[in-house]
């Protein structure tokens, strides 16, 4: 596994694992493959290990923190408050307040059977909240001993100068991928500016640019996906022909369409780091050999040039107005 450093001193795998299928949001889970698949992940190097306090809800913390236990101060672990779910699974809405945030640190510290976080971000911005008052209070987590890094997620350029002021931030997450680009035009260079990494989620669309689906008839009946606008039927329909483009250049290239899209994502800069989410020990070794893939420079330009996300049919959400504050 090579290494990536995301803000000052932040060192991680160059790729990660996303852990949320793990607890349910695409479709059946299965504990025990999840925790073999966290098992191999860390024999093959992984070190950045990424979950959230609504995953499952709640679940997945302790599913990664109970199997990452025996290696703990050798791997990165990084999770999220700010959005709120009941335990039903029932979303709420977004709270960044100090008070709450220290209370979901303490829970989540306890969750993941640690006592400290070495990221820990704002899974959304709170409207509600000025960004200095919740930088301020996970300031006051690092300063205690119970946080060692801090990040954001999806936020605005002027959002993230008025956080990286009060504390630095290591990195921010952000979706990345071939067909999800609008990172590039505005957050990705204030990053770069700041000093401050990227982590980059969904950098497989959420599995479409793996090639495994292309019917939404595919995906399971609890599948959190079928309510996606891209991968609604005429969307879908629509959005295959990008699949097929990635296909038939990883097809020249000896490569699985997946892994030609994670080695796009590595290829964009040392200061970025995906981290596909997987469930299964299959996916999660085809990911890791994507390291393997070195694309030359004419190679990452037609890929580039081959998917124009311009002309990608739905948003990346059904609901755009929590991203970007």
């Amino acid at each position: 596994m090579h290494t990536r450093t995301l803000g000052d001193d932040l060192v991680t795998g160059s790729i990660g694992l996303g852990c949320m299928s793990m607890s349910g949001q695409y479709g059946d889970h299965d504990d025990q493959e999840s925790r073999a698949t966290l098992r191999l992940a860390v024999d093959l190097g992984v070190t950045l290990f990424d979950t959230a306090d609504i995953y499952g809800p709640f679940a997945n913390e302790a599913l990664v923190g109970r199997e990452l236990a025996a290696v703990r101060d050798s791997v990165v672990l990084s999770t999220k408050f700010g959005l709120v779910r009941a335990s039903t699974g029932q979303h709420i809405g977004v709270n960044s307040r100090p008070e709450y945030i220290k209370r979901s640190c303490d829970l989540s510290l306890q969750r993941l059977g640690t006592d400290y976080i070495d990221v820990y971000w704002q899974h959304r911005v709170d409207p509600d909240t000025p960004i200095e008052d919740t930088i301020g209070a996970m300031k006051e987590l690092v300063e205690a001993g119970k946080v060692r890094h801090i990040g954001l997620t999806e936020a605005s350029p002027e959002t993230i100068r008025r956080a990286h002021a009060v504390h630095p931030l290591a990195a921010v997450q952000h979706e990345y991928s071939l067909w999800s680009r609008d990172v590039e035009d505005e957050v990705l260079p204030t990053l770069r500016e700041l000093g401050i990494g990227l982590v980059s989620y969904s950098p497989l669309g959420r599995g479409f640019l793996t090639g495994a689906f292309t019917e939404l008839s595919a995906l399971a009946g609890d599948d959190y996906r079928r309510k996606d606008p891209r991968f609604q039927d005429e969307a879908m329909a629509a959005n295959v022909r990008i699949v097929e483009t990635v296909a038939t250049i990883a097809a020249e290239l000896e490569c699985t369409p997946g892994q030609l899209a994670l080695a796009w994502i590595l290829a964009q800069g040392d200061d970025i780091v995906p981290i596909p989410g997987t469930k299964r020990r299959t996916y999660l070794e085809q990911n890791m050999a994507s390291q393997a893939l070195q694309l030359t420079p004419s190679q990452i330009r037609l890929l580039s040039a081959s998917v124009v996300p311009e002309t990608v049919v739905g948003d990346r959400y059904a609901d755009m107005s929590g991203l970007g504050i």
